[in-house]
């Protein structure tokens, strides 16, 4: 079973802003390190997969990927 996750991708490179719709909203951030983090949920796996496809797409070098369990609504009151 999957469920959503907060992803962090991190990519050679630098994208601008504009690129935020193309991957399903995440929020882009260039790093000084010359290298641009993707952040945000996903609600599952095939979004995943859709993402590191115009990763792909891209050309860009992807450098590494962090998953964490998003809280759902009850678990953020607690």
């Amino acid at each position: 079973m999957d469920i959503p996750r907060i992803y962090e991708i991190h990519v050679e490179g630098h994208l601008g802003d504009q690129w935020s719709n193309w991957f399903d909203g995440l929020a882009i951030r260039n790093d000084p390190t010359g290298e641009t983090t993707l952040t945000g949920l996903l609600v599952d796996q095939a979004a995943l997969f859709g993402v590191l496809s115009k990763i792909h797409d891209l050309n860009l070098v992807l450098i590494s990927i962090l998953g964490h369990p998003a809280l759902s609504t009850t678990e953020r009151k607690v």
